[in-house]
């Protein structure tokens, strides 16, 4: 789980997960709230520089299972997930959930669908679905991309090439509040944007910059 600043929805995740047999990992980027201190409670707590795919690939290595499963710290678990995901887990391979979004906007129901289906029609998903990939798979791409921005996206492009993603229907709940603060049409607008210029080989720092501007 790479984190930053996310003190309470940490909490809450750590708590979706604590019954269930998983080892879990927290890498923090650099937090100025208790976020280390609510992560001392997971099997492995350490720091890394700040940028999720920085932060993923320093779990990776901190992590002794087979399956690496990534998960926002501001994701919400159905109380099924972990089932649903041990089920797919016969052989190595790679998958992710469908989403929800967290607000109640009838806005939102369209978004959510839109990302599920998306994600389904071209196997790439986005870090707020869950990505899980075993351990022999990601080591033959290289890792995860230790890139600012769209990691999840690079990662998703590398991983399809070599099989095709497990899809888990079981939704998790993304936050919705980059959404909530920065307004809905404003937000797709930009993510679309950055993903135009990503494909057409834009620089991911320069793409970081704008998205956190």
């Amino acid at each position: 789980m790479p984190v930053l600043n996310d003190a309470g929805p940490l909490r809450c995740l750590i708590d979706d997960l604590r019954e269930a047999d998983v080892e879990i990992v927290v890498v923090d980027g650099g937090s100025h709230d208790d976020s280390m201190t609510v992560a001392s409670s997971a099997d492995h707590a350490v720091s890394a520089p700040p940028g999720r795919g920085t932060q993923m690939d320093q779990g990776v290595e901190v992590a002794n299972a087979e399956w690496l499963w990534f998960v926002h710290a501001d994701t919400r678990l159905p109380n099924d997930a972990v089932a649903a995901l041990l089920d797919r887990l016969d052989t190595p391979g790679w998958g992710f959930f469908a989403v929800r979004l967290e607000g109640k906007s009838k806005v939102y129901r369209m978004i959510e669908r839109t990302m599920t289906w998306r994600s389904a029609a071209t196997g790439i998903a986005t870090g707020d679905q869950g990505i899980f990939v075993h351990r022999e798979l990601l080591a033959a791409v290289g890792g995860v991309p230790r890139q600012p921005l769209l990691e999840d996206v690079e990662l998703c492009r590398r991983l399809r090439r070599l099989a095709k993603p497990r899809r888990v229907p079981d939704r998790v709940v993304a936050s919705s509040r980059r959404w909530e603060r920065d307004g809905i049409a404003r937000t797709i607008v930009l993510m679309w944007w950055l993903r135009f210029r990503y494909f057409m080989g834009a620089d991911p720092e320069v793409l970081a910059r704008q998205y956190y501007e």
